[in-house]
């Protein structure tokens, strides 16, 4: 099948890649159908270093294939999203003066061009720059100044920026998989752009995302990105601490963390303790694990995300002030008891973000919060999204792509 709309977004992981193909309807951009998902492992990096250059390039063309060969799609291109614990956003503001006594697109661009350009960022490249608010002579929080009178016009942006190297390496293997990069979105940014509503974002509401390699607090408030911030706590942390506790290997902490951890037993009067044997899980293993213990373990660790959350809130003076909830993403909040730690630990609303699925999707589901970050990607892309930049013709693409082709299909 081959379609002149058809998109494709990879979203790369510590520990998984996954990439989606898909197009929307011509007619309604906002109504997308789903061809295929490829899922391929992460094994070649680690706390957002590329380990293993080769075997991080033969996961990110795992996932591609796995794609291609579903969706019967030859994939030329593809916007990117990713997480980085390297990641930095921070606060800047310009003036610039108004051209011909009303502000126009070339004045607002040029106000967060100037915002950009003269910041120090060593061995840093920004990424996007996303404006907060505009102030226009004497009138504050405006959102959108255009066609507005006035003299001088003032940005208020948020820059985010990613480490060079990181970048380049991540750049690097998917052009040599010759693969073009349409766009990069930082995770940081696209989740709470898919998952909130525009509502949420006037009243005033957080998005919190608990990944693999890093926790992310995204603030909305008035309409605009408020604050935003990375917490080197993660997912993974969890799985340490299970693995040190218990005198186990980090794999077999990995599953034990998901068939067996709850959240906050031993405060439930009403449960009583069990043990699960881990030999059901590794035969090597001989003796028994108290839940309740198990449970305190993986509680410390969240409670210790749910402080570090509640200090970035208060650096914006919203802990507890947050009336459109906290909003929560990614696959380790399916925790059972998460919800209800978390409401009583924020002092606020939690509710978990699930994707809805399309019955465009053969032999899999997106209604999964693991999910979430590639359909945030896929939303702004569509958003966004341009012939003129999709479709150049590139005659040494070409040759390559056919000896890619023939490369999957022969026999090995």
């Amino acid at each position: 099948m081959w379609t002149s709309n058809t998109i494709t977004t990879i979203d790369i992981w510590s520990s998984k890649i996954r990439t989606i193909i898909w197009y929307f309807d011509s007619e309604n951009k906002d109504n997308f159908h789903i061809l295929w998902v490829g899922i391929s492992v992460s094994n070649a990096i680690r706390k957002w270093n590329i380990l293993d250059m080769e075997e991080f390039k033969n996961n990110l063309d795992s996932s591609l294939a796995e794609a291609e060969k579903m969706a019967w799609e030859q994939v030329s291109g593809a916007y990117i999203s990713f997480n980085s614990s390297s990641f930095e956003v921070f606060r800047n503001k310009w003036v610039v003066a108004v051209t011909w006594g009303e502000v126009s697109e070339e004045d607002i661009d040029r106000a967060l061009e100037m915002a950009k350009n003269w910041v120090d960022l060593p061995n840093k490249e920004i990424l996007k720059v996303i404006p907060e608010h505009f102030n226009v002579d004497l009138e504050e929080w405006i959102k959108n100044p255009k066609w507005m009178s006035a003299r001088k016009l003032e940005v208020i942006s948020n820059i985010f920026s990613m480490n060079l190297n990181v970048l380049n390496n991540i750049r690097k293997a998917i052009s040599d998989i010759w693969i073009e990069i349409y766009d990069i979105y930082p995770n940081l940014l696209s989740s709470p752009e898919g998952v909130l509503s525009k509502r949420q974002k006037e009243l005033g509401v957080v998005c919190i995302d608990i990944g693999a390699s890093s926790t992310w607090v995204t603030v909305y408030e008035n309409g605009t990105l408020n604050y935003s911030n990375i917490i080197p706590i993660w997912w993974d942390n969890v799985t340490n601490d299970i693995a040190l506790w218990l005198r186990t290997s980090t794999a077999i902490a990995e599953k034990i963390k998901i068939e067996y951890a709850e959240l906050n037993l031993e405060k439930d009067d009403w449960y009583v303790d069990q043990e699960f044997d881990l030999r059901e899980l590794n035969m090597w293993e001989e003796w028994e694990v108290s839940r309740v213990y198990l449970s305190r373990i993986v509680t410390a660790r969240y409670e210790e995300i749910l402080y570090f959350v509640r200090e970035e809130l208060k650096r914006v003076w919203r802990d507890w002030m947050l009336p459109e909830w906290a909003v929560c993403v990614w696959w380790w909040v399916k925790m059972r008891w998460f919800v209800e730690l978390w409401k009583k630990s924020l002092k606020l609303p939690v509710f978990i973000w699930t994707p809805i699925s399309k019955d465009q999707l053969v032999d899999s589901s997106i209604s999964d919060p693991v999910f979430a970050a590639v359909i945030w990607t896929m939303i702004l892309s569509n958003l966004y999204w341009t012939n003129s930049n999709l479709f150049t013709f590139n005659i040494w693409w070409f040759f390559e792509s056919i000896k890619k082709i023939f490369k999957k299909i022969m026999p090995k």
